[in-house]
């Protein structure tokens, strides 16, 4: 079947405005805060084929939807295209990978005409147990018109689209095992140091050891804060570098260059390390 990012989720838990004036100055657009049916808030940032999540509640102190509770503020989601979403639980039980039955949920949705309707979603959840320590699903858009709006999608930084997710583990072949039956062997492949690559349209998502990534990463790491094997970059392909940097110096974030990057540390930006790629 079809690997494709559909979008990556970063917890803000009880501090989504703090969440939104965060990434404001990494140079994003956020969509107006969203209010799910399953009672959670949420900011967009909508890109060329996928999109970054910011998810939490909107109340400060306030509970937070059970699913994600317990999850600290950092990258926690790794979200594939969904279609078909009983369809698909149903072929992803007789590969082995273990689902939850698919849900229906939905947000109100301001229209550019000044109305409303809800846009309307299904996922299909892996049991958490399964993979890092984090969330796998995949999403089925039933009203993608109110998510991929052309106003959205222009970013001061220049962003076009998810490049590249790394997942820090404990053992990448368990990792990349899964991986093979949720999208078959052909997906999969062996790279350097003990990594496993899942190919996933013209983004990467890299299971790498513990020590790859914090010897990659150092000082720039997110802190596991508790969790076993997480999400630790989010790589980001750009329009042009030299315009990325700009949109951040201006705003005073710092970063890091190397050739074909900026690194964003994770202190600066809600305990995820952000990669521009060129």
């Amino acid at each position: 079947m079809d690997c494709l990012i559909d979008h990556i989720v970063i917890d803000v838990r009880d501090r989504l405005a703090e969440g939104a004036d965060t990434w404001r100055r990494l140079g994003f657009q956020l969509t107006p805060m969203g209010k799910h049916s399953l009672g959670s808030a949420n900011h967009l940032m909508i890109l060329g084929r996928d999109y970054l999540e910011l998810l939490g509640t909107d109340v400060p102190g306030g509970a937070l939807r059970p699913d994600i509770a317990s999850f600290p503020v950092g990258l926690n989601g790794l979200v594939f295209r969904g279609y078909e979403s009983e369809a698909l639980a149903a072929e992803q039980q007789a590969r082995g990978v273990p689902v939850q039955p698919a849900v229906a949920f939905h947000r109100p949705a301001d229209l550019p005409d000044g109305s409303r309707q809800d846009a309307k979603f299904k996922t299909v959840r892996l049991d958490r147990s399964a993979g890092f320590d984090g969330r796998i699903y995949w999403c089925e858009h039933l009203t993608p018109e109110h998510v991929w709006r052309p106003e959205w999608q222009a970013h001061p930084n220049g962003a076009l689209g998810v490049a590249r997710i790394l997942l820090s583990v404990r053992d990448p072949e368990r990792q990349a095992a899964l991986f093979r039956r949720m999208f078959g062997a052909e997906a999969v492949s062996a790279g350097a140091d003990g990594r496993m690559l899942l190919q996933a349209g013209e983004a990467v998502v890299e299971a790498a050891p513990h020590a790859a990534v914090a010897a990659e990463l150092g000082a720039a790491a997110p802190d596991p804060a508790g969790r076993g094997d997480y999400m630790a970059v989010l790589g980001l392909k750009v329009r042009d570098l030299a315009e990325t940097g700009s949109a951040l110096r201006i705003n005073g974030v710092a970063f890091a260059e190397a050739p074909g990057r900026l690194r964003v540390p994770a202190t600066e930006a809600m305990n995820t390390t952000v990669d521009f790629m060129a």
